[in-house]
């Protein structure tokens, strides 16, 4: 019989995923996008305790994008608000079972509020090592490089010396390891600026079901799939 230890070994250290569904989830089932976004976030949190109970390292979700500036403001300040209230209500919380919190994307253009809320989680939540969660929110791949660059400027490193590591090394999840597991559900098969760099050697796992519904079944399943998968790395 395995030992946990043998079970674990073939689960991905670093499971990304893009909460993708909710307006059409709502949709279907006759309510507003509102209320699709509250069963987003819904999923948002069982999602985290499951993905602690299975012992995943890191754990990567993109909550709203540099583009989605683009939707209605009634619908941006709604999300806002979620947001907020996410991470105040659920932070202490998160703080007990050991995860450490992080932010991904650019603080600028998210309210004070949401910032100061951000910030009181990674603050509250630094020292913890049992998981690693990251919150994209504002985030955009390219903007994510273009930050880099402007950073990697700043610190004054000479055009010679620039590799790959001090990209990566400059990059919003610097020290991390990159994603084993990139998961979209909804079906839509692109990925939508996210992750660019990091995900160049990640399995890709498109669900053909909305976020509300990508419950712990779900979740084994892409566990499951990523298990079944050997990436060679080029070999």
């Amino acid at each position: 019989m395995k030992n946990k230890k043998q079970d674990n070994e073939k689960l991905p250290q670093h499971i990304a995923i893009m909460i993708d569904g909710n307006r059409r989830w709502a949709k279907k089932h006759g309510l507003s996008a509102y209320e699709g976004h509250r069963a987003g976030i819904k999923r948002v949190v069982s999602t985290i305790r499951y993905a602690l109970k299975r012992e995943i390292k890191v754990l990567t979700l993109y909550g709203f994008s540099t583009e989605n500036w683009k939707r209605t403001p009634d619908e941006v300040n709604h999300l806002m608000s979620i947001f907020i209230e996410f991470a105040q209500k659920y932070a202490p919380e998160f703080k007990k079972q050991g995860i450490q919190f992080r932010h991904l994307g650019s603080m600028d253009k998210l309210p004070v509020n949401l910032q100061k809320a951000l910030k009181m989680a990674q603050k509250l939540m630094r020292n913890n090592k049992k998981m690693i969660l990251n919150i994209a929110l504002n985030y955009g791949g390219r903007d994510e490089v273009k930050r880099a660059v402007q950073k990697i400027i700043r610190d004054k490193i000479p055009a010679e010396k620039i590799n790959e590591q001090i990209i990566l090394n400059h990059l919003d999840t610097k020290g991390l390891p990159d994603p084993d597991l990139v998961i979209r559900p909804s079906g839509v098969l692109r990925m939508s600026n996210f992750l660019p760099l990091q995900s160049v050697y990640s399995e890709l796992y498109f669900p053909k079901i909305y976020w509300p519904d990508f419950d712990e079944h779900q979740f084994d399943l892409a566990l499951k799939e990523y298990a079944r998968r050997q990436c060679r790395f080029g070999k």
